[in-house]
């Protein structure tokens, strides 16, 4: 007799096994970051923030309002209207910032091709796995004395698995196609 107090699984064991496939795709890429990654990373995580919107804005009143309240008090101002080195602070950290991005972008990029390749095989296989459920139905229809025997040309189609190949050839003829008639 079968212990009734264990409780039954949340997911069957091939939804697990996926989820624990995607899971370890995941730590995969992050185990592979280095460490100059890693920071630009928490670089780009800090100034994707508003804080960091709030902490430039802060520099920026900042910069101006000493500037020119050292230019109202008489003092000669670090950098006087129109605060060309504002400006070059500004752009330097624009450089700054668009590569931190630029590099992120990058990385998260190599993730998103594992996980399209991952969804791309397991499309193919369940493509495969539904063309042998077409089979093996078509056989049982067909071995079924209740049922009246028929070719359903439909179903020996999609009983066929499909080509990767000739789908990738199918694709890129159907693409020059469409370019030639739109160019």
């Amino acid at each position: 007799m079968a212990d009734t107090n264990v409780p039954p699984p949340l997911l069957p064991a091939h939804i697990e096994e996926t989820i624990r496939s995607i899971a370890r795709l995941h730590a995969e890429h992050h185990q592979n970051t280095t460490r100059l990654q890693r920071v630009g990373d928490r670089m780009t995580a800090f100034v994707a923030r508003l804080r960091f919107v709030a902490l430039l804005t802060a520099i920026t009143v900042g910069w101006v309002s000493v500037n020119l309240v050292a230019a109202a008090l008489g003092y000669r101002p670090i950098d006087p209207p129109p605060f060309s080195g504002l400006v070059g602070v500004a752009s330097m950290a624009s450089l700054y910032i668009v590569a931190l991005i630029l590099a992120t972008q990058r990385r998260e990029y190599q993730l998103a091709q594992l996980r399209e390749q991952l969804t791309l095989e397991l499309a193919i296989l369940s493509e495969q796995k539904t063309a042998k459920a077409i089979q093996l139905l078509e056989e049982a229809r067909r071995d079924n004395p209740f049922i009246r025997d028929r070719v359903d040309q439909e179903a020996e189609a999609m009983a066929q698995p499909a080509d990767p190949k000739s789908v990738l050839e199918a694709i890129k003829e159907s693409h020059a196609e469409a370019e030639q008639i739109s160019g």
